[in-house]
């Protein structure tokens, strides 16, 4: 029994070897470079290795980062809170309202979006969001506006839904999808609610994948570039604005890379709570 149990072991250890090398050389690989370029020095605009706090020191003790950081940390929330309260009313409709098959279509349709350049989609925005666009044209008709969309947070808000919001539709689809209908079934028959079944057994079953899904929501908004640059026109701006900023004054990798290291940490800070709170079991008190 123990021959076949190290046989199983070794032939588990084969099929994973593939993903821990891949995971090694273009993921382990270069965070670990990263971490170690925040300590060079840049001389003559020319990085020396070096084992220096000064770039941490300086970028920590900077209230424009801060700034930043804040303001990152924040759209970031804004949109995934929109995205995972628009999506779910979506969600729900596909998992317990469609067949099947319009299920599957529909789960089709959202795939769709990321056949195209997530730059092309930020840019058709530009046609809606501006001053003489349409939504501007839908106030003139009622007397409202015009008001200011782009340039703004509102602009980076919607740059961020246009990336993620097919995605979360998405996983709450599926997470809704696996739920067991008798027990669904089973608090109706015992006289609860709708509004209560909703809150008390569906979502409490489904609360992995509605987890999940924001997180997968956050963590692509907060490092991404093209929306804050393109529709929220970069002031104030957000850490991946701030790391090419950084990167063009002065040759200043090191600096940059402080700025990137913060980003990592408070992203698997955020990811392991979120895992923490998806797959944590009640107490039984």
């Amino acid at each position: 029994m123990q021959v076949r149990a190290r046989a199983v072991n070794r032939f588990a250890l084969a099929f994973r070897l593939p993903v821990i090398v891949w995971q090694g050389l273009f993921f382990l690989g270069p965070l670990f470079f990263m971490i170690a370029m925040s300590f060079f020095l840049v001389k003559n605009y020319r990085m020396e290795e070096a084992f220096e706090l000064k770039n941490w020191a300086r970028m920590l003790t900077r209230g424009y980062v801060w700034d930043s950081y804040w303001y990152t940390f924040g759209v970031a929330g804004l949109a995934t809170l929109a995205a995972t309260l628009i999506a779910f009313p979506a969600a729900f409709a596909l998992a317990f309202r469609v067949s099947e098959a319009v299920r599957r279509w529909a789960i089709f349709l959202l795939i769709i979006p990321f056949f195209t350049s997530y730059l092309v989609r930020t840019f058709s925005w530009y046609v809606i969001l501006a001053e003489s666009g349409v939504i501007n044209a839908g106030f003139g008709t009622v007397g409202l506006g015009p008001y200011t969309l782009l340039n703004t947070p509102i602009g980076t808000v919607v740059g961020y839904l246009t990336l993620t919001l097919p995605l979360v539709v998405i996983l709450q689809t599926v997470a809704l999808a696996n739920i067991d209908r008798n027990l669904v079934q089973a608090a109706r028959n015992l006289g609860c609610p709708p509004r209560r079944t909703l809150f008390a057994v569906i979502v409490p079953l489904a609360k992995a994948g509605l987890i999940i899904a924001a997180l997968f929501c956050f963590i692509l908004s907060f490092g991404d570039f093209v929306a804050p640059y393109y529709l929220g026109g970069s002031k104030p701006p957000t850490l991946p604005i701030l790391i090419i900023d950084t990167t063009k004054s002065g040759q200043q990798w090191p600096r940059a890379a402080v700025v990137a290291v913060m980003m990592m940490l408070t992203l698997f800070a955020i990811a392991a709570t979120s895992i923490w709170l998806a797959y944590r079991r009640r107490s039984s008190a």
